[in-house]
């Protein structure tokens, strides 16, 4: 059977549909407990908040598997898998990925001090265990989401609404995917601003689209540019772990990141990327 061309299918809904759901659900009773809802005990609580969010990131990649299942049949999900194998991205590809991002991230860390700001110390105990917690935040810290996200439902949004208006709408959704984590006890999110996270979601929305277009429609790429963008958060902080004051190194970093989402995009235009 001819699969038909993605730009003639519908936008699948039930995408959407079980990926907020898988993740919600899973959320739920921590944000009751953080809205003073349900009570429930404490060291339980502590002890699972953090695999529990972890758990709630593979939504849109259980999203994606349920929808190709349902949508194309159980004999093509191990297709889609399989895309997911290829790292040949080519050299300039994951040049761009660890500098661009890695710069943005020194910049936001490093530009406020000039003008009176703190220059937080690194958080992660030494510069020695940053590969495996790259590895790590590829896998299971973020970069899983990017299966559901920009390995499956991006060219649908961008064949809908095209190049820029199907990323702003993905970054868009991809923001309040993550409202639950606000409302969730000492999760980082409690301490970013909202809309200054909501400007970096579009921003990086830009900026994956070009990563795996780059790659030659590698969605592997996907997974390691948001892996590596969150990898680099407790090399260079950027949030102070308070919520009364102004976030400034936070806002520069979303600001950065929707620039090069922004230079990105440009160049995928101005190349023919496709």
């Amino acid at each position: 059977m001819i699969s038909q061309p993605i730009n003639n299918k519908p936008i699948p809904l039930r995408f959407f549909l079980l990926t907020f759901l898988w993740s919600w659900l899973l959320w739920l009773p921590f944000v009751l407990a953080g809205l003073g809802i349900w009570e429930w005990n404490d060291s339980l609580r502590s002890s699972l908040r953090m695999p529990v969010i972890l758990l709630g990131a593979f939504g849109p990649g259980i999203g994606a598997l349920y929808a190709i299942r349902t949508l194309e049949g159980k004999s093509a999900v191990k297709p889609f898998l399989k895309t997911f194998l290829a790292i040949d991205f080519g050299w300039k590809v994951w040049l761009i990925i660890i500098v661009g991002l890695g710069l943005a991230n020194f910049l936001a860390w490093y530009i406020p001090g000039f003008f009176g700001f703190e220059r937080f110390t690194m958080l992660l105990p030494t510069i020695l265990v940053f590969p495996i917690y790259w590895l790590l935040m590829i896998f299971f810290g973020g970069g899983q989401e990017e299966i559901g996200w920009r390995g499956y439902i991006l060219p649908f949004l961008e064949s809908k609404f095209g190049l820029w208006y199907g990323n702003i709408l993905l970054g868009t959704i991809w923001a309040f995917w993550h409202v639950p984590l606000w409302f969730i006890e000492d999760s980082f999110q409690t301490y970013m601003p909202f809309p200054a996270f909501l400007i970096g979601c579009i921003g990086m929305s830009f900026f994956f689209s070009w990563v795996v277009k780059a790659s030659k429609n590698k969605p592997m790429s996907a997974l390691v540019a948001h892996g590596t963008a969150n990898a680099f958060i407790p090399l260079f902080p950027s949030i102070i772990m308070a919520t009364d004051v102004f976030q400034v190194h936070f806002w520069i970093l979303e600001f950065l990141i929707l620039g090069i989402g922004i230079i990105a995009l440009l160049s995928i235009k101005k190349n023919k990327v496709s």
